[in-house]
């Protein structure tokens, strides 16, 4: 997408980024409520309207300043709340609401993937249609998968650092979460070195080449 000005890699990039953040948040807040916490549903949070969860610097300020520095793709919306002690079996529980979000991201990455190839299928005919949806199908691809990755990593408050402390033992369980005000520090220096763009690009290559393979991309 190099070839694209910066106004036409905003056009291309928006809806696949606030979709992909929107979704994942909505994911979250309907299953805890299918397991019992309705904290989200009653404070209007189970809705796809992305106003609901727009975070000022994590859905907004921080795509735009990497989409125009042509940095790695990611962002964050408001995080949905979860009261664990209303699930039926929290520590069970805290699993499937975790891994709900990054589930929901995939789904959405073969999405995409199916207008990307609508857009190659129909590239003999108008050719503004077709590239709008081959870049905007590639685009969407792409930040779910990073979203995806990036949310199953094993920190917390990462969905992946979720997941792992409803895996663990009890005892191992709650040191680990004593871990948690470490997380976001932790995050924060791995991208100020440059270690998370090498830690996302191998399995977020791998699962696009798999799913372009599924399409025949």
């Amino acid at each position: 997408m190099g070839d694209l000005t910066i106004l036409e890699r905003i056009a291309v990039w928006a809806l696949p980024v606030i979709f992909a953040i929107t979704v994942h948040e909505v994911a979250h807040g309907w299953v805890a409520n299918k397991l019992g916490d309705n904290t989200a549903k009653k404070l209007g949070r189970l809705t796809l309207n992305p106003i609901s969860h727009v975070d000022l610097i994590g859905t907004i300020i921080v795509p735009a300043v990497l989409l125009f520095l042509g940095g790695f793709m990611f962002g964050w919306a408001k995080p949905v709340p979860v009261n664990w002690n209303n699930l039926k079996n929290p520590k069970h529980d805290m699993v499937y609401v975790a891994i709900a979000g990054p589930m929901a991201n995939l789904v959405m990455a073969i999405m995409w993937a199916a207008l990307l190839k609508l857009g190659y299928l129909i590239s003999g005919g108008n050719e503004a249609i077709s590239l709008g949806l081959i870049y905007m199908g590639h685009a969407g691809v792409i930040i779910n998968l990073v979203l995806m990755v990036l949310n199953l990593l094993p920190l917390l408050p990462l969905d992946g650092g979720r997941v792992l402390a409803g895996l663990l033992p009890q005892k191992a369980s709650y040191q680990f979460s004593k871990l948690e005000r470490l997380g976001f520090p932790l995050l924060i220096v791995i991208i100020a070195t440059g270690w998370l763009s090498k830690i996302l690009t191998p399995p977020v290559y791998f699962l696009q080449t798999g799913i372009f393979n599924v399409f025949g991309i």
